[in-house]
């Protein structure tokens, strides 16, 4: 199974890998908003290509992100959305609220 993890590859950019769900969620939830809070610039790029797999924790973890980066009066750009990730926004109806970003 592939680790979960989320970093700041560069300044206001996190990138999220491996397995987003239950177990990997909340951890990652913590650290992305510390990540959040330390980006400097006036966007912040979520880029997800590294995503192996994703429950819709995943999806969650991502709305909280937006919110978070909204929050801080920033704007957010979503890259590398991965089709399974996709599928499950449209089950709940919000993928035009990831498309937005």
């Amino acid at each position: 199974m592939n680790q979960a993890g989320v970093s700041m590859t560069e300044q206001g950019v996190l990138r999220l890998t491996g397995v987003l769900d239950y177990r990997s969620g909340p951890a990652l939830r913590k650290q992305g908003a510390v990540l959040i809070a330390a980006c400097k610039g006036p966007q912040v790029v979520l880029d997800c290509s590294a995503v192996s797999h994703s429950s819709s924790v995943g999806l969650s973890l991502l709305l909280g992100f937006l919110r978070d980066i909204t929050g801080a009066g920033k704007f957010c750009e979503l890259r590398g959305l991965p089709q399974h990730m996709r599928e499950i926004a449209e089950v709940y109806d919000l993928d035009q609220v990831l498309a937005d970003f």
